[in-house]
């Protein structure tokens, strides 16, 4: 679905990783006209059955990235440090790179001690693979991500935060949130990116730009990490099956600095 005429050319799009939030982007972008390429750990036929459904090519990492004006990296945090050394080298300087990864040690990641000592993950992220990244899509649900986007400027429409350091690769990837349906938010530099981290205020909270804008502001550094390990008893007490009303309540009360 096309939700607003953007003034993004068409692009050239990698996508590595197809789970909730890559597979998202890459039917959304591929929906858009974008030329999308997705690729993930199942090599070329692993993806080709997902690619063909959406109108995507299915290629490997480095078909994936090669030439590529956009790269979207939506794999785990730990994931990173597999990627082939190399990926990069054919794709252009200027390319704008887009992690939307989060960090879970415990529940899903190996533990990271950069982050556990307080590196912004996607500032570990950007030393992994040797290029400039920006951080976006990682602080809305997948849900959110696929069933909740609205034309511009529709009422009560969502936001999500972006940052980065590079202006025009900001630029960038705040059209594509625009293009998929959300209102994108200057979330600051790379290193600001803490406070769209897991379990900050702004977190998966299904926000509009103007509560966004002000749970970003909100965040104290230092004290997400210790809310984002209580995750596995929260969810616990919402039962096996929680609706994205109830995950998103959850996440309102908890991840708010009163919380």
């Amino acid at each position: 679905m096309r939700f607003y005429e953007s003034e993004l050319d068409i692009m050239k799009v990698g996508i590595i990783g197809t789970g909730n939030i890559g597979g998202t982007l890459a039917r959304k972008l591929s929906a858009a006209g974008h030329d999308v390429r997705v690729a993930n750990s199942g090599g070329v036929e692993g993806v080709r059955t997902f690619a063909d459904e959406i109108g995507a090519e299915a290629k490997d990492v480095y078909g994936a990235v090669a030439g590529a004006d956009i790269i979207i990296l939506a794999i785990p945090l730990p994931a990173m440090r597999e990627l082939p050394v190399d990926l990069l080298d054919g794709t252009p300087s200027e390319a704008t790179i887009i992690d939307t990864s989060n960090y879970y040690p415990g529940l899903r990641d190996s533990r990271i001690p950069d982050i556990d000592d307080g590196m912004a993950e996607s500032v570990w992220v950007a030393r992994q693979i040797g290029r400039p990244v920006i951080k976006a899509f990682n602080n809305a649900l997948a849900y959110t991500l696929a069933e909740l986007g609205k034309p511009e400027g529709a009422p009560d429409r969502l936001a999500i935060a972006v940052a980065g350091n590079d202006a025009r690769s900001k630029q960038t990837a705040m059209e594509l949130v625009n293009q998929v349906g959300f209102d994108p938010i200057d979330a600051g530099t790379l290193e600001d990116s803490w406070r769209q981290q897991p379990s900050t205020p702004s977190y998966c909270c299904d926000y509009d730009a103007d509560t966004m804008r002000k749970a970003l502001a909100a965040a104290i550094k230092g004290t997400a990490p210790k809310k984002r390990d209580q995750l596995p008893e929260l969810f616990g007490k919402l039962g096996p099956n929680p609706s994205h009303a109830d995950v998103v309540a959850m996440n309102r009360k908890t991840n708010s600095v009163d919380g």
